[in-house]
């Protein structure tokens, strides 16, 4: 399936560059966040290989976020894995239902991260609609990140599992979005971190239809 955003410009790749660790051990995580986007999230799960085009993201700063899990410090078992060095998954359960997949970023003890909204599907549709239990291809597919990791196979098995080769790894194919393409807003469901709430640090395609609904 190829790309149906007006604004993404394929670059032809004689093959895809799974990205290196050094691509997230930059200490910018908004620009990660804006990075990632176009860039292709791939899994092989149980033999089954399925991919999206990242379209949705948002970023967290450990540091002085109150939006973060890692904010001021907090270390719990839960989010261990947001203070590794960058280049692996942090994978955790939302209201104990939905395994939200994030990238972590910067180097250890840093405890950046960018969550994974949305996707746009790519390889393996029939393995995602069996794994949704749907039978037609629509946005709700993967248009949200709970949705996203069960069309995925993505759990919290893979809580700390490094994003450089297989189960689990992020490939460039040579989707490039130019800045005018990219939405910047605040964060979705974070009211209580106060003025943190407002950070514009939520990025989307404009004008991509896999992306969550805004709020």
């Amino acid at each position: 399936m190829t790309s149906q955003h007006k604004h993404t410009r394929p670059h032809r790749q004689r093959q895809h560059h799974v990205l290196p660790r050094e691509f997230y051990l930059r200490d910018d995580v908004t620009l990660i966040a804006r990075e990632l986007l176009g860039k292709v999230l791939v899994t092989r799960c149980r033999g089954a290989l399925t991919a999206g085009q990242i379209v949705e993201t948002e970023a967290y700063r450990g540091i002085d976020d109150r939006a973060c899990h890692a904010n001021n410090g907090r270390r719990t078992k839960r989010n261990e894995a947001m203070y590794g060095a960058g280049g692996h998954a942090y994978v955790y359960l939302c209201y104990g239902l939905h395994h939200l997949f994030n990238v972590v970023t910067n180097v250890s003890g840093r405890a950046d991260a960018v969550l994974i909204r949305a996707i746009e599907p790519l390889d393996g549709l029939d393995v995602m609609l069996r794994r949704r239990g749907m039978a037609q291809l629509a946005p709700r597919l993967t248009a949200g990140p709970a949705t996203l990791t069960m069309a995925l196979g993505i759990t919290v098995r893979h809580n700390g599992s490094g994003l450089c080769s297989p189960p689990l790894w992020i490939e460039d194919r040579g989707f490039v979005f130019a800045d005018r393409d990219i939405l910047a807003s605040p964060r979705v469901g974070v009211a209580y971190a106060g003025p943190d709430a407002l950070r514009p640090w939520r990025f989307r395609v404009n004008g991509s239809a896999w992306t969550s609904a805004a709020k």
